[in-house]
């Protein structure tokens, strides 16, 4: 199994990222790899057990199951159903906690999953960089133009 590890700092107030990125559906709206999602049967994106059903601006489909869902600890869990990435049981989550020395957000990102060695510096790379910094890039972008 590998597992990967991000974190940075928004700056921004944990009400505004948690706020953001609760919404297990809401990533087109400010990341700009994700070009459509929606969550299949009609759930609400906060209900754990539904699948959100998405596109990559490059054409890569994936479906993902939120698995936790935690307003009190800022968390969210989910996993992969079905990717054009080459891992295999793909687990994930993401949190957030106050920084109360100027108002900002302590923001993390894990996955852990299997993997062919061949394949895995690249889907490390990918994963780690393109993924999860680039996700936090675009909250605190997203964050600064609304402010």
């Amino acid at each position: 199994m590998v597992r990967i590890y991000v974190s940075d700092v928004i700056d921004a107030p944990i009400e505004k990222v948690w706020g953001l990125i609760r919404d297990f559906n809401g990533m087109p709206e400010w990341h700009p790899f994700i070009a459509d999602s929606h969550i299949e049967g009609g759930l609400p994106s906060d209900a754990v057990g539904c699948v959100r059903n998405f596109h990559l601006a490059n054409g890569g489909h994936l479906r993902e199951q939120l698995l936790s869902l935690s307003d009190r600890d800022h968390e969210c869990i989910y996993c992969i159903l079905e990717s054009p990435l080459p891992v295999t049981d793909y687990v994930a989550g993401y949190r957030v906690l106050p920084i109360t020395e100027g108002n900002r957000t302590f923001i993390d990102w894990w996955a852990e999953f299997g993997i062919r060695p061949e394949d895995e510096a690249r889907i490390v790379d990918q994963v780690k960089n393109g993924t999860f910094r680039r996700a936090f890039q675009a909250i605190a972008e997203y964050l600064a133009k609304k402010a």
